[in-house]
């Protein structure tokens, strides 16, 4: 399962749900499906919901071994493709009501990151995708390729957080006169030219270092990224039962300021109490073993 997606934090994930028997769980970003099966190996009942049919197939036929090899029902395991912004009526749908757990793991994984044909990676010749559905009629390249100057600069800026944000933004204006941008290497050549690098002056260690903030910043504005996650932590909280816990992780500081933000909120409002007064960190072991969780922050928040 490594090869697919190593998941972040997953022994505090664990830990931190306090899993029960018979209990129901949802993991709302299910991915390799690392945290589903460690749930459902301990006896939990899990809905996992992702929007890319390759994750919900790949945690099927996983699950089918492994409930098979521990004598464990395979009905344990519910999967719906689906986005989390609809978390509360895809948990409807599924009869997962007073559920004892949500887990986000936001981001990207390491699969679709793998996949040239995806478009997510920099480092990798494909098409300028980066559509977590692929249902969605969006993609990094139609942005690129028809969003005003001023409109690519605020996303490159502000999802990105990239300093070098306009004279990209110029970059991309003058190269799409000439022909339309269509893979990730046209759009790590123009990503150079910003940053005043000739074609074939550069390493793969700053190839990556000076594209990853914007194919970042297209990433999390072809698939709505903050928007989602702002509209699904009310929902999250909501089909919780009493005790249960809401448990994040982030990649991004944007995405952990709406979460901290949201907890807040709820606290206020008495709607329970925050675990995690300070997002946990990975270790140096973890850090070590996944260079992913570098970057990653855990929040968790218990309803009353």
């Amino acid at each position: 399962m490594d090869d697919y997606h190593k998941s972040v934090f997953l022994t505090e994930i664990i830990d931190l749900l306090q899993i029960k028997k018979g209990n129901k769980y949802i993991d709302a970003t299910l991915g390799g499906g690392g945290h589903t099966l460690e749930i459902l190996k301990r006896g939990g009942h899990v809905l996992g919901i992702d929007l890319d049919d390759d994750a919900l197939e790949h945690v099927r036929k996983q699950w089918e071994q492994i409930s098979s090899d521990l004598d464990i029902n395979q009905k344990n395991l519910t999967l719906a493709k689906g986005n989390f912004k609809n978390l509360a009526e895809i948990a409807r749908l599924n009869k997962f009501t007073d559920i004892s757990g949500v887990v986000y793991d936001l981001g990207v994984s390491s699969h679709q990151i793998d996949e040239p044909e995806r478009g997510f990676s920099f480092l990798k010749q494909g098409p300028l995708d980066m559509r977590m559905d692929t249902e969605n009629p969006v993609k990094a390249s139609d942005l690129v390729n028809i969003l005003a100057k001023g409109e690519l600069y605020d996303i490159i800026f502000n999802l990105g957080q990239e300093r070098r944000a306009r004279s990209i933004s110029d970059s991309i204006i003058r190269a799409r006169r000439i022909r339309p941008v269509q893979t990730t290497q046209d759009l790590t050549e123009i990503i150079q030219e910003g940053y005043g690098i000739r074609k074939g002056e550069i390493s793969a260690f700053a190839k990556a270092n000076i594209s990853k903030r914007t194919f970042q910043a297209l990433r999390m504005a072809v698939n709505s990224e903050l928007e989602n996650l702002d509209q699904t932590l009310p929902q999250g909280l909501g089909i919780l039962g009493k005790g249960g816990r809401i448990l994040t992780i982030t990649f991004h500081s944007l995405e952990d300021r709406i979460v901290k933000f949201a907890f807040k909120d709820f606290a206020e409002k008495n709607l329970g109490r925050i675990i995690t007064k300070k997002p946990l960190m990975p270790t140096e072991k973890e850090m070590n073993e996944n260079s992913r969780s570098r970057s990653a922050k855990l929040r968790v928040f218990e309803k009353n």
